[in-house]
């Protein structure tokens, strides 16, 4: 049974920084290019960023680029976002994704094949 469980969400100011993390188990992580998604109240999941299966290639959405920073660990089954610079419009629920066959459409919700429950962040002003 594939399991992916998203932990470091919370309560933070506006300018503070967070990582997220999300561990994977029940499949070949390695295998698997990840995302970073999130979901604000009202709006739909939209994409934050992406990490290629041997961590060799990033992509981000351009309202996080500069500030986050996804990466991940093969030997610990984990996928991480440092998220600096956190703004209120940063606020969601946050979910990790795994991706098996690429089908070329990264940002959409559909591209990828298993997700985690989410974890909440909210920032303050």
């Amino acid at each position: 049974q594939v399991q992916l469980v998203e932990s470091g969400g919370g309560l933070v100011q506006a300018g503070d920084s967070l990582r997220l993390s999300c561990t994977a188990s029940g499949l070949t992580f390695s295998s698997y290019s990840m995302g970073w998604f999130r979901q604000a109240p009202g709006k739909e999941r939209e994409f934050v960023a992406r990490i290629s299966r041997t961590g060799d290639s990033t992509y981000y959405a351009d309202s996080v680029k500069g500030r986050f920073t996804i990466s991940r660990d093969n030997a610990k089954n984990t996928v991480y976002l440092q998220m600096n610079s956190l703004k209120p419009e940063d606020t969601a629920v946050y979910y990790c994704a795994a991706d098996l066959y690429f089908r070329g459409y990264y940002r959409l919700v559909s591209e990828y094949d298993y997700w985690g429950q989410g974890t909440q962040l909210t920032v303050s002003p």
